[in-house]
Protein backbone atom coordinates (compact mmCIF):
# COMPACT_ATOMS: atom_id res chain seq x y z
CA UNK A 1 0.00 0.00 0.00
CA UNK A 2 1.14 3.30 -0.84
CA UNK A 3 1.81 6.22 1.54
CA UNK A 4 1.38 9.82 0.89
CA UNK A 5 2.67 12.03 3.04
CA UNK A 6 0.85 15.73 3.73
CA UNK A 7 2.91 18.45 2.02
CA UNK A 8 2.68 20.28 5.28
CA UNK A 9 4.12 17.72 7.68
CA UNK A 10 6.63 16.92 4.82
CA UNK A 11 7.75 20.52 5.49
CA UNK A 12 7.48 20.77 8.97
CA UNK A 13 9.47 17.33 9.63
CA UNK A 14 12.14 19.04 6.88
CA UNK A 15 12.36 22.01 8.84
CA UNK A 16 13.66 21.24 11.83
CA UNK A 17 17.60 21.61 11.17
CA UNK A 18 16.44 25.37 10.17
CA UNK A 19 14.46 25.72 12.94
CA UNK A 20 17.73 25.02 15.17
CA UNK A 21 19.44 27.48 13.44
CA UNK A 22 16.91 30.20 13.58
CA UNK A 23 16.44 29.87 17.39
CA UNK A 24 19.94 30.46 18.08
CA UNK A 25 19.67 33.98 15.95
CA UNK A 26 16.40 35.01 17.30
CA UNK A 27 18.27 34.35 21.27
CA UNK A 28 21.65 36.12 19.98
CA UNK A 29 19.45 39.26 18.63
CA UNK A 30 17.22 39.43 21.69
CA UNK A 31 20.20 39.04 24.13
CA UNK A 32 21.69 41.74 22.29
CA UNK A 33 18.56 43.98 22.20
CA UNK A 34 18.24 43.48 26.18
CA UNK A 35 21.97 43.97 26.77
CA UNK A 36 21.57 47.47 25.14
CA UNK A 37 18.22 48.12 26.71
CA UNK A 38 19.55 47.78 29.93
CA UNK A 39 22.26 50.32 29.37
CA UNK A 40 19.72 53.10 28.69
CA UNK A 41 19.66 52.98 24.56
CA UNK A 42 15.89 54.24 23.33
CA UNK A 43 14.51 51.48 20.85
CA UNK A 44 13.77 53.01 17.56
CA UNK A 45 11.94 50.37 14.99
CA UNK A 46 13.15 51.73 11.38
CA UNK A 47 10.86 50.24 8.34
CA UNK A 48 9.82 50.73 5.05
CA UNK A 49 6.32 49.79 2.62
CA UNK A 50 5.54 49.90 -0.67
CA UNK A 51 2.24 52.09 -1.70
CA UNK A 52 0.84 51.09 -5.20
CA UNK A 53 -0.49 53.70 -7.51
CA UNK A 54 -3.65 51.28 -7.35
CA UNK A 55 -3.81 52.01 -4.17
CA UNK A 56 -3.87 55.16 -4.22
CA UNK A 57 -6.77 55.49 -6.60
CA UNK A 58 -8.75 53.01 -6.00
CA UNK A 59 -8.60 51.30 -9.94
CA UNK A 60 -8.54 47.95 -10.11
CA UNK A 61 -5.48 46.06 -12.11
CA UNK A 62 -4.73 42.68 -13.37
CA UNK A 63 -1.57 41.15 -11.36
CA UNK A 64 0.47 41.28 -14.87
CA UNK A 65 -0.08 44.84 -15.55
CA UNK A 66 0.34 46.13 -11.78
CA UNK A 67 4.25 45.79 -12.72
CA UNK A 68 3.97 48.47 -15.03
CA UNK A 69 2.30 50.98 -12.63
CA UNK A 70 4.27 53.67 -10.17
CA UNK A 71 5.04 52.37 -6.81
CA UNK A 72 6.07 54.71 -3.99
CA UNK A 73 8.28 53.09 -0.99
CA UNK A 74 7.98 55.30 2.40
CA UNK A 75 10.44 55.00 5.13
CA UNK A 76 9.94 55.75 8.31
CA UNK A 77 10.47 55.06 12.28
CA UNK A 78 8.53 54.78 15.42
CA UNK A 79 8.95 53.77 18.92
CA UNK A 80 7.15 53.56 22.21
CA UNK A 81 6.60 57.39 21.82
CA UNK A 82 5.04 57.45 18.79
CA UNK A 83 6.30 58.36 15.22
CA UNK A 84 10.02 59.90 15.10
CA UNK A 85 10.05 63.22 14.06
CA UNK A 86 12.19 63.71 11.26
CA UNK A 87 11.43 64.45 7.37
CA UNK A 88 10.84 60.91 6.68
CA UNK A 89 10.61 60.04 2.86
CA UNK A 90 8.32 58.90 0.26
CA UNK A 91 10.64 57.53 -2.66
CA UNK A 92 9.02 57.14 -6.46
CA UNK A 93 10.78 53.07 -6.88
CA UNK A 94 11.20 53.91 -10.52
CA UNK A 95 13.83 57.10 -9.35
CA UNK A 96 15.59 54.87 -6.45
CA UNK A 97 19.14 54.81 -7.31
CA UNK A 98 20.72 51.38 -7.94
CA UNK A 99 23.15 51.88 -4.64
CA UNK A 100 20.79 52.79 -1.72
CA UNK A 101 21.35 55.92 -0.06
CA UNK A 102 23.65 56.45 2.71
CA UNK A 103 22.66 60.21 3.55
CA UNK A 104 19.08 59.67 4.35
CA UNK A 105 20.21 57.29 6.75
CA UNK A 106 23.32 59.74 8.44
CA UNK A 107 20.13 62.40 8.66
CA UNK A 108 18.19 59.89 10.58
CA UNK A 109 20.58 59.12 12.97
CA UNK A 110 21.53 62.91 13.48
CA UNK A 111 17.78 63.53 13.98
CA UNK A 112 17.84 60.67 16.70
CA UNK A 113 20.95 62.42 18.64
CA UNK A 114 18.75 65.47 18.42
CA UNK A 115 15.76 64.00 19.97
CA UNK A 116 16.32 60.69 22.29
CA UNK A 117 19.77 60.47 22.20
CA UNK A 118 21.72 56.94 22.01
CA UNK A 119 19.15 54.79 20.24
CA UNK A 120 19.18 50.89 19.11
CA UNK A 121 18.22 51.28 15.58
CA UNK A 122 15.86 47.61 14.48
CA UNK A 123 15.85 47.06 11.06
CA UNK A 124 14.05 44.42 8.80
CA UNK A 125 16.16 43.37 6.27
CA UNK A 126 15.32 43.23 2.84
CA UNK A 127 17.50 41.49 1.33
CA UNK A 128 17.18 37.54 2.11
CA UNK A 129 20.58 36.31 2.93
CA UNK A 130 20.92 32.76 1.18
CA UNK A 131 22.52 30.72 3.79
CA UNK A 132 21.10 31.00 7.70
CA UNK A 133 24.27 32.27 9.87
CA UNK A 134 25.21 28.93 12.02
CA UNK A 135 28.66 30.00 13.46
CA UNK A 136 29.02 30.05 17.34
CA UNK A 137 29.70 34.04 17.93
CA UNK A 138 32.39 35.66 20.28
CA UNK A 139 31.08 36.55 23.19
CA UNK A 140 31.76 40.59 22.52
CA UNK A 141 29.57 39.63 19.04
CA UNK A 142 26.57 38.33 21.64
CA UNK A 143 26.45 41.27 23.72
CA UNK A 144 26.77 44.48 20.73
CA UNK A 145 26.04 42.31 17.07
CA UNK A 146 24.82 39.14 17.27
CA UNK A 147 24.51 39.34 13.18
CA UNK A 148 27.75 41.87 12.47
CA UNK A 149 26.62 42.69 9.33
CA UNK A 150 28.71 45.01 7.46
CA UNK A 151 25.22 47.15 5.35
CA UNK A 152 21.69 46.07 5.90
CA UNK A 153 19.87 46.45 2.91
CA UNK A 154 16.38 47.89 2.70
CA UNK A 155 14.56 48.88 -0.51
CA UNK A 156 15.16 52.18 -0.25
CA UNK A 157 18.49 53.32 1.99
CA UNK A 158 21.61 51.71 3.15
CA UNK A 159 21.74 51.12 6.68
CA UNK A 160 25.56 50.74 7.91
CA UNK A 161 26.43 49.78 11.60
CA UNK A 162 29.86 52.06 11.30
CA UNK A 163 28.04 54.96 10.63
CA UNK A 164 24.94 54.60 13.70
CA UNK A 165 28.45 53.90 16.02
CA UNK A 166 29.79 57.11 15.36
CA UNK A 167 26.65 58.42 15.72
CA UNK A 168 26.48 56.65 19.50
CA UNK A 169 23.68 54.13 17.89
CA UNK A 170 23.31 50.50 17.65
CA UNK A 171 22.17 48.49 15.04
CA UNK A 172 20.17 45.80 14.84
CA UNK A 173 18.20 43.40 12.48
CA UNK A 174 15.28 41.59 13.25
CA UNK A 175 15.80 37.66 11.87
CA UNK A 176 14.30 36.53 9.41
CA UNK A 177 11.83 34.30 10.90
CA UNK A 178 10.79 36.60 13.65
CA UNK A 179 9.45 39.45 11.43
CA UNK A 180 6.75 40.06 13.74
CA UNK A 181 9.00 40.97 16.32
CA UNK A 182 9.16 44.53 14.41
CA UNK A 183 6.06 46.61 15.02
CA UNK A 184 5.85 48.56 11.94
CA UNK A 185 3.34 46.36 10.08
CA UNK A 186 0.58 47.56 12.52
CA UNK A 187 1.06 50.91 11.45
CA UNK A 188 1.27 50.07 7.43
CA UNK A 189 -1.42 48.28 8.04
CA UNK A 190 -3.16 51.07 9.62
CA UNK A 191 -2.02 53.36 6.99
CA UNK A 192 -3.56 51.68 3.81
CA UNK A 193 -6.55 51.03 5.77
CA UNK A 194 -6.98 54.88 5.91
CA UNK A 195 -6.07 55.32 2.09
CA UNK A 196 -8.51 52.68 0.93
CA UNK A 197 -11.28 54.04 3.17
CA UNK A 198 -10.32 57.64 2.80
CA UNK A 199 -9.03 58.51 -0.79
CA UNK A 200 -12.01 60.03 -2.23
CA UNK A 201 -11.86 62.86 0.50
CA UNK A 202 -8.62 64.02 -0.64
CA UNK A 203 -9.56 63.54 -4.76
CA UNK A 204 -10.02 67.07 -6.33
CA UNK A 205 -12.26 66.25 -9.89
CA UNK A 206 -11.71 68.69 -12.72
CA UNK A 207 -13.75 68.49 -15.83
CA UNK A 208 -13.48 70.71 -19.06
CA UNK A 209 -15.58 70.49 -22.24
CA UNK A 210 -13.07 68.08 -23.78
CA UNK A 211 -11.33 65.90 -21.00
CA UNK A 212 -11.80 65.78 -17.58
CA UNK A 213 -8.76 64.77 -15.24
CA UNK A 214 -8.88 63.64 -11.39
CA UNK A 215 -5.87 64.97 -8.43
CA UNK A 216 -5.35 63.18 -4.89
CA UNK A 217 -3.87 64.84 -2.68
CA UNK A 218 -1.01 62.30 -1.96
CA UNK A 219 1.39 64.37 0.57
CA UNK A 220 -2.05 64.91 2.54
CA UNK A 221 -3.61 61.19 1.92
CA UNK A 222 -0.05 59.96 3.65
CA UNK A 223 0.18 62.52 6.06
CA UNK A 224 -3.14 62.17 8.14
CA UNK A 225 -3.25 58.43 7.47
CA UNK A 226 0.08 58.35 9.40
CA UNK A 227 -1.59 60.32 12.50
CA UNK A 228 -4.31 57.72 12.13
CA UNK A 229 -1.48 55.46 14.11
CA UNK A 230 -1.89 57.21 17.19
CA UNK A 231 0.55 56.75 20.50
CA UNK A 232 -1.73 54.48 22.33
CA UNK A 233 -1.96 52.18 19.41
CA UNK A 234 2.03 52.23 18.99
CA UNK A 235 1.88 51.21 22.62
CA UNK A 236 -0.40 48.62 22.27
CA UNK A 237 2.13 47.41 19.23
CA UNK A 238 5.55 47.71 21.24
CA UNK A 239 4.38 46.26 24.04
CA UNK A 240 2.79 43.20 22.18
CA UNK A 241 6.51 42.57 20.90
CA UNK A 242 7.74 42.86 24.33
CA UNK A 243 5.41 40.14 25.45
CA UNK A 244 6.55 38.12 22.29
CA UNK A 245 10.89 39.08 23.21
CA UNK A 246 10.24 38.22 27.30
CA UNK A 247 8.62 34.38 25.28
CA UNK A 248 11.31 33.51 23.34
CA UNK A 249 14.19 34.74 25.94
CA UNK A 250 12.54 32.43 28.06
CA UNK A 251 11.67 29.19 25.74
CA UNK A 252 14.90 29.64 23.85
CA UNK A 253 17.51 30.30 26.63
Amino acid sequence: MYRFVNPLLKHIIHRSSFDTAARKQCLMYLKALRTLQFNGLNTIFLGETDISESLITGEKILQEDSLNWPTWTLVHAASSQGWVPWRYRVLLRDELPMKQDEDIFQEFCDSLNKFYGKCIIVVREKRQPSVLQTKEPTAQEKITHPQAPSVIYMSSIECCPQIAKANGHELLSVPLPYNYLHPMDVAWSSLKWFIINNRKEFCLRSIERTYSYRCILFSDLVEKGLEKMTLSKWKMATNKVRRWENYYLDTFA
